[in-house]
């Protein structure tokens, strides 16, 4: 099958974007932060603002408020007077609208909101490829130098702090790694969106897996095939591109999720 240029470069952008999401994902299944993960995703926008206004690259703009807001959250969960719920729906929604508040002064400014909100992964660049690429692969290395004190942390925390493990720097690396991956997939999935492509893909391959690690290798092929079919259905129907590989992922555990019911009664 022949496709244009614009269309390789979108499987390519996503599937970058699925090898990372995947394996990260699974510990956000795992320690069952997805409010988290939207919290932090929401204030992508404030980062496209400040990196407007200041003149600097967007994504580094993003990457700035993003881990900002992750630190930040580290330093709140301490305090007992709000629960941690709480503090991130403030957090979230307060980071989104000043964001588009910010965006709204700028009155000399064209900005496609629903582009950055929503995802376009059909207007992928060859620079963009290169940035997830260049950014996936220090993910994934920086994933995997602290893949096993994550792992103990997240099995059982008091444990890993007795065995040596410092916790804290731990979580605040995870977390600072969470904001760096939304920084990089954010034109693919949109503001609103990238925390499915983190979850739903793990969520899938949590019924297939036996160990950590084929987990986290499914969940990054789950996250491939749910932008290829994402792309697909987008190019045919002229649907959102970034909604549509949320339905395919959404569609992928859906299936799986039945084909398990069924084949546990067969049993």
């Amino acid at each position: 099958m022949i496709f244009e240029d614009f269309i390789w470069r979108a499987l390519l952008g996503g599937a970058g974007v699925a090898s990372v999401s995947g394996p990260l994902g699974c510990f956000i299944v795992w320690r069952r932060m997805a409010y988290f993960g939207d919290s932090v995703a929401h204030s992508a926008l404030l980062g496209v603002a400040l990196g407007f206004f200041f003149g600097i690259d967007i994504r580094l703009g993003t990457l700035i408020a993003c881990v900002s807001l992750a630190l930040f959250l580290v330093l709140l969960q301490g305090q007992k007077r709000l629960s941690s719920d709480t503090i991130l729906g403030i957090l979230a929604h307060t980071a989104l609208s000043v964001g588009l508040v910010t965006i709204s002064f700028m009155e000399s400014l064209r900005v496609d909101l629903i582009g950055y909100l929503l995802g376009d992964i059909l207007s992928v660049t060859a620079s963009d490829i290169g940035w997830i690429y260049g950014g996936g692969a220090l993910a994934l290395v920086w994933l995997a130098l602290i893949w096993r004190s994550l792992l103990a942390v997240t099995v059982h925390e008091e444990l890993a702090r007795a065995e040596g493990i410092p916790v804290w720097a731990v979580r605040v690396s995870f977390m600072a790694l969470i904001a760096f991956v939304i920084a990089i997939a954010m034109k693919i999935i949109g503001i609103l969106l990238i925390t499915s492509l983190l979850i739903i893909p793990a969520a899938t391959a949590r019924r297939f897996s036996r160990t950590p690690e084929q987990m986290a290798a499914l969940a990054a092929l789950f996250g491939g095939l749910a932008v290829l079919g994402g792309i697909m259905a987008s190019l045919r129907w002229d649907t959102p591109s970034g909604p549509s590989v949320v339905v395919a992922a959404a569609a992928l555990f859906a299936v799986s999720s039945m084909g398990g019911v069924v084949l546990g009664r067969a049993r």
